[in-house]
């Protein structure tokens, strides 16, 4: 019998329920796992009733209740310390990527959003979503020269926390085709090829037409 339950949203549009699921899984946890598509308009009653903040994911496991997609990456490290680098320097750099980009980023959030069944190549290229993207850019190029040796990750051959905290930004380029260098494209196909992300991108296709959001699906 699975240990707890992990509450997420629609695969082809929720980033923060990516990034906890991806955390979920790197660490085994035996949870099972509950979608509940989000509604329109305002926000999704079901999830309301029963997430702490009103938002997915928010996992139960063992008695914890843990919301918000960093504090269950945290948590999952608690069972699989590798989600984090070993090496305190990087292990620290981890963790400061890790919290800037859950608080941060609203350029990129508000005019190029995640929807993995889409191509809107060429389209939501604001001057606030540009900044976010070059900032991103130069984030993974200092993290991958610094702490990447060796693998195709921002730390190296191990797909680690701060990788599924971006994970959504990935998908976010590959639906809006922003202008990126090589080497972030190279990254880019490394988190995207990764088996755990390709399941979800599975996931996201298999979800039902009726499920489809128009303010998810226009661009604005």
């Amino acid at each position: 019998m699975p240990e707890g339950r992990l509450y997420i949203g629609n695969r082809r549009y929720s980033s923060w329920s990516l990034r906890g699921w991806l955390a979920v899984k790197l660490a085994k946890l035996d949870v099972e796992e509950v979608l509940i598509h989000f509604s329109r308009p305002g926000p999704t009653p079901a999830i309301g009733k029963l997430s702490p903040n009103g938002l997915v994911p928010y996992l139960e496991h063992r008695g914890a209740r843990v919301w918000e997609s960093l504090a269950v990456c945290e948590y999952c490290a608690e069972f699989e310390p590798s989600l984090w680098p070993s090496d305190q320097v990087a292990r620290a750099h981890a963790r400061a990527i890790s919290a800037e980009m859950h608080a941060g980023f609203v350029g990129l959030r508000q005019s190029m959003w995640m929807n993995l069944g889409r191509d809107f190549s060429g389209l939501g290229r604001t001057p606030e979503a540009l900044a976010d993207v070059a900032h991103i850019e130069a984030t993974w190029a200092e993290t991958r020269q610094r702490f990447g040796a060796g693998g195709p990750f921002l730390f190296g051959v191990a797909f680690t926390a701060a990788d599924a905290m971006f994970a959504p930004v990935v998908t976010r380029f590959f639906t809006w085709r922003p202008e990126i260098s090589d080497a972030t494209r190279a990254y880019c196909d490394a988190v995207r090829a990764h088996p755990l992300v390709s399941d979800w991108y599975v996931g996201a296709a298999a979800e039902p037409d009726d499920w489809l959001l128009p303010d998810y699906e226009t661009v604005r």
